[in-house]
């Protein structure tokens, strides 16, 4: 039985997660940053051991708690092969995590950063991080975004997935903390456009 704690962290409203095992009592910190006393103080009340780390990209405000993660738990960390930061694990588009009963499957979706993914865990639940947000997307004016590759990854990857997905995001930008995949893709502006063109024109302005 998986379970999801979302924890809202700092200043710039970044959520961290923990994806729990719940019958081996195990957990995977996700985009470990500030306030991380709240994620230890959780973690030994619910007597759970931190096993692994993964970063849904490299952008500071979702890698900045990692050392001091390694440092209380001596767990490693996972992130894209793309990342240029330090990890103990590398994945791919496509491969899966296996933790315990838990299935974690990876999809890389660039766009916001080179190394972005997002975590589909047992086929119920999607980790966006900063790829989709409730209502809107990951910025695409940054150092390394791609507006060509965020159009891709919305369009030919996020939006063939299951509907029923239930969506937690990077961060608190919406109305709700969290959403279905099928409400995002009725109501969010960046699953309305038309073709790669309108989506770059409207991006781009």
């Amino acid at each position: 039985m998986v379970k999801i704690e979302q924890f809202l962290v700092g200043e710039m409203d970044n959520f961290t997660y923990l994806i729990i095992d719940e019958k081996n009592k195990k957990a995977i910190i996700v985009d470990p940053s500030w306030n991380l006393d709240n994620i230890f103080e959780y973690l030994e009340k619910n007597k759970l051991v931190n096993t692994l780390i993964i970063n849904t990209h490299s952008h500071f405000d979702h890698v900045l708690g990692n050392d001091q993660v390694v440092k209380m738990t001596g767990a490693k960390i996972i992130q894209h092969k793309a990342s240029p930061l330090k990890k103990d694990i590398e994945v791919d588009d496509g491969e899966s995590i296996k933790f315990g009963d838990v299935q974690i499957k990876v999809i890389h979706t660039p766009g916001h950063c080179p190394d972005s993914i997002c975590l589909i865990i047992d086929d119920k639940i999607i980790l966006t991080g900063d790829t989709l947000f409730v209502g809107s997307c990951g910025r695409i004016d940054l150092p390394g975004s791609d507006p060509d590759e965020m159009y891709y990854t919305i369009y030919n990857k996020l939006a063939n997935l299951d509907e029923n997905l239930i969506v937690y995001p990077g961060h608190h930008y919406g109305s709700t903390k969290t959403s279905i995949l099928k409400n995002e893709k009725k109501s969010n502006f960046v699953f309305k456009f038309h073709n790669r063109e309108e989506f770059l024109r409207y991006m781009n302005t």
